[in-house]
């Protein structure tokens, strides 16, 4: 007679929390798996109007395998802007090291540098949309999440700014308000994915050309000149220099 796989009385063993069904097709593990569906649900419709039952079933888990990974909402919410900024970084702190590299000096290397790392920020944008979204929907409620913008945004973008500032310290570039440059460039490169999100096929082509004029045009008014070519901080409000 065939022996029993466990002891009479006993329950069988159940599959533990998060664990795969026997059987089930290989993909991204399950963590990975739970954020990418988080993060489009939650730049679709907002933490609000996500619930944890919406990403399981898009995931397709139960919500008790969703706890095993993340222990709230608020947790998972945290953890896909964690995601968005820790892909961001990798793509972008290589060319803001180059920056920091030629800020002293300036010249043509400094504004090659800069001008790569706004467009290697666009690009990243438009590969991944669902960043902006996730951020677009994450300002239009200033109340909820401030500190997603100090963990997620500013230390990179401060980066930037910093530079910037090093620039103007070391007389390379005129540059009285790097936080107004750099946020600038990131609500227009936002604004640049929202409008793509909305365009046709063909438009789509044309906004992406004339953006990134756009963006060289907006850099060369900035940095184009060079600052013997007049007084200090030309141009700038008093009091700001």
């Amino acid at each position: 007679m065939r022996k029993s796989s466990h002891t009479q009385g006993q329950e069988p063993l159940r599959r533990g929390p998060g664990r795969p069904r026997r059987g089930a097709r290989e993909g991204p593990p399950t963590r990975e798996l739970i954020l990418r569906e988080a993060t489009a649900l939650f730049a679709a419709r907002g933490p609000e109007g996500t619930s944890l039952r919406d990403i399981a079933a898009r995931v397709g888990i139960d919500v008790s395998s969703l706890h095993h990974h993340f222990p709230s909402k608020d947790a998972l919410y945290d953890a896909c802007f964690e995601r968005v900024h820790e892909a961001e970084r990798a793509a972008l702190a290589p060319l803001v090291a180059e920056l920091a590299r030629t800020a002293p000096h300036g010249g043509a290397p400094f504004a090659a540098a800069l001008r790569a790392l706004a467009e290697a920020f666009v690009d990243f944008l438009e590969e991944h949309p669902h960043t902006t979204f996730l951020w677009l929907r994450r300002w239009l409620d200033p109340a909820r999440g401030t500190g997603l913008d100090e963990a997620y945004a500013l230390p990179l973008y401060g980066e930037v700014e910093r530079v910037l500032l090093e620039a103007a310290h070391a007389g390379t570039v005129r540059e009285a308000t790097p936080h107004v440059t750099v946020r600038s460039l990131v609500w227009a490169a936002h604004g640049h994915v929202t409008a793509l999100a909305a365009a046709s096929p063909a438009e789509r082509e044309r906004e992406r050309y004339e953006f990134r004029v756009w963006v060289r045009r907006f850099l060369e008014a900035l940095y184009g000149a060079r600052p013997d070519a007049g007084p200090a901080g030309a141009g700038a409000p008093a009091g700001t220099e």
